[in-house]
């Protein structure tokens, strides 16, 4: 079996419309878009793609709306992904996300298609089949109408069961849910984690003790992401950080899934006999990975040159 060989899941992929304001946004009159994109999009589907760049060999699924799958077919076609995606009737949703001058994002998300159990039953067949073959699972992004955050925890605790690694990178109350079904990594960012532990986190102290209460429910691995103030890792009791230099931010969209996939990447890497890769080194990798992201529109990784420049300017340090 080869040791490159990843799923993707998302249940409720989008085509991303992003428009690049030409000042602000003026709630309540018309804003100025001096450029835009629309993508097919979704967390795991950006995971998928980075993925695909790095060179493993992936496989993609979850739901798609039959009436505008093209777009995303072209990009499978494009990143040599496996599409397993059920097709569900209805169109998928498309997101806006404008970007203001100063780099901040407003996200405009909509409601995903409507699955129905039929569709529910042949995604769950299809996950069955891949488990067969295949030891990594990246379940990211939201949920669609139809799918309820105890259907999704039932999925990661199947694959669970199996022995299999499940990267869960969701938000609210499906990551609520998710918790306490053994996924082998979660990703929060700082404010995901303050609500799941209901408070308010301001410090890194306070966003280790938080991290630490969830420790308890069986996660191999909880990384919390922090935006420019870098990512934290702990596992076994021991934490990691890393902090990137300061980036010309061009846009923070999909940086948080360009990091999952620089952590899936780097234990992909570290199962096979290619290369040996300590934890400090899957960090280092997926926090340059991540932070080259928000250097540029649209995920993807075009070279590695400028990722392992980077990865050497990266301060990696134990606390405990």
């Amino acid at each position: 079996m080869s040791n490159l060989k990843v799923v993707t899941i998302t249940l409720n992929p989008a085509l991303d419309l992003t428009g690049h304001l030409v000042d602000q946004l003026n709630v309540g009159s018309v804003s100025l878009v001096s450029k835009n994109t629309l993508h097919p999009a979704g967390k795991g589907v950006n995971v998928a793609k980075v993925l695909s760049d790095l060179g493993a060999d992936v496989t993609v699924t979850g739901f798609l709306g039959s009436d505008n799958q093209e777009p995303f077919c072209q990009l499978f076609e494009q990143i040599k992904a496996t599409d397993c995606f059920v097709r569900v009737s209805g169109a998928t949703r498309i997101n806006v996300k404008l970007v203001d001058k100063a780099s901040d994002v407003s996200d405009i998300n909509f409601p995903g298609v409507e699955v129905s159990q039929t569709a529910i039953e042949a995604f769950e067949a299809t996950l069955e089949e891949l488990a067969n073959d295949h030891d990594y699972f990246v379940m990211a992004g939201s949920l669609p109408r139809g799918i309820s955050p105890e259907l999704c925890a039932k999925w990661i605790e199947s694959l669970h069961q199996k022995g299999k690694k499940v990267i869960f990178d969701s938000s609210r109350q499906a990551l609520k849910a998710g918790l306490n079904s053994h996924p082998w990594l979660i990703k929060p960012n700082d404010e995901e984690l303050a609500e799941l532990v209901g408070k308010e986190l301001h410090s890194i102290e306070d966003c280790q003790q938080a991290a630490q209460t969830l420790e308890s429910k069986g996660i191999d691995n909880i990384v919390v992401s922090m935006g420019a103030k870098g990512v934290m890792w702990l596992n076994q009791g021991k934490w990691l950080q890393a902090e990137p230099p300061k980036m010309d931010v061009v846009s923070t969209v999909g940086a948080g899934d360009t990091l999952v996939a620089g952590l899936t990447w780097g234990h992909l890497s570290r199962d096979s006999d290619k290369e040996n890769w300590p934890q400090e080194k899957v960090l280092s990798f997926a926090t340059a990975l991540s932070a080259l992201a928000v250097t540029q529109i649209g995920v993807g990784v075009p070279d590695l040159t400028p990722v392992n420049n980077l990865q050497q300017k990266i301060r990696i340090q134990a606390s405990f």
